[in-house]
C-alpha cells in the first residue's frame, strides 16, 4: 500500500495542515509584571493591542526659567500603529498626543503616570483617554498604556546656545494597549 493512501497517515497529514493553517491563539495582555503606577484600574478590559513604530522629534531649547541652559525638549511623536500581525490599523501623532484608527475614530489623552522603561528607552506610561471623536475602534477607550518601549530617548548630542532651535529625530517602538470599562 502506498504511504499516502494509508488512512492513518492521510489523517495525520490533514491534521498537521489544519494546525499550520489555523491562526495561533494569542494570550490576552497581562499587566501583572508592570509597575503599579502604570497599571489600569480593575474593571477594565483590553479592547485593542498595537505596536507603535515611528519617530519622536526633539528640539534644542533653553530650559524654562534658565535662559542660559539648554536641553533637548520633546516636540512630538509620529508613528504607525500596527496590530500584532503587522498590519497598520492607525497612527499616533502630536501634539496634542492623538491616537487615530484607520476607521476614522480618534482620541487624545491626559498623562496620569510614568515608570522607567529601561536604559535607553522612553518611559512606560498610563494615560486617561478623552472621549473619542468619530465612531469606531477608539469609541469607549478609557485608558491607554505605553509598554515594552524601545528607544525614543532624547539625543545624546550636545544641546547649547550654538544649536538652539535645531531638531533631531529619533526612532522608537512601543506597545500601546487600549482599555475600556467592562
Amino acid at each position: 500500500m502506498h504511504a499516502l493512501r494509508s488512512p492513518v497517515l492521510l489523517s495525520s497529514v490533514v491534521a498537521a495542515a489544519t494546525l499550520l493553517a489555523a491562526p495561533l491563539a494569542q494570550a490576552a495582555f497581562d499587566q501583572t509584571s508592570l509597575p503599579d503606577a502604570v497599571k489600569v484600574p480593575a474593571g477594565h478590559k483590553v479592547t485593542m493591542e498595537t505596536v507603535g513604530v515611528g519617530e519622536i522629534t526633539y528640539e534644542c531649547r533653553a530650559k524654562k526659567d534658565m535662559a542660559d541652559q539648554f536641553e533637548w525638549a520633546f516636540v512630538g511623536p509620529d508613528a504607525k500603529l500596527l496590530d500584532r500581525g503587522g498590519k497598520q490599523v492607525g497612527t499616533y501623532y502630536g501634539p496634542p498626543a492623538t491616537w487615530a484608527s484607520n476607521d476614522g475614530s480618534k482620541l487624545t489623552a491626559t498623562q496620569l503616570a510614568v515608570a522607567p522603561g529601561g536604559m535607553g528607552n522612553i518611559p512606560l506610561q498610563l494615560v486617561k483617554a478623552n472621549p473619542a471623536m468619530g465612531m469606531g475602534a477608539m469609541q469607549g477607550v478609557a485608558y491607554i498604556q505605553r509598554v515594552d518601549t524601545k528607544g525614543g530617548v532624547a539625543p545624546a548630542t550636545a544641546c547649547a546656545a550654538g544649536n538652539a532651535g535645531q531638531k533631531q529625530i529619533v526612532k522608537y517602538q512601543a506597545d500601546y494597549i487600549f482599555w475600556a470599562a467592562q
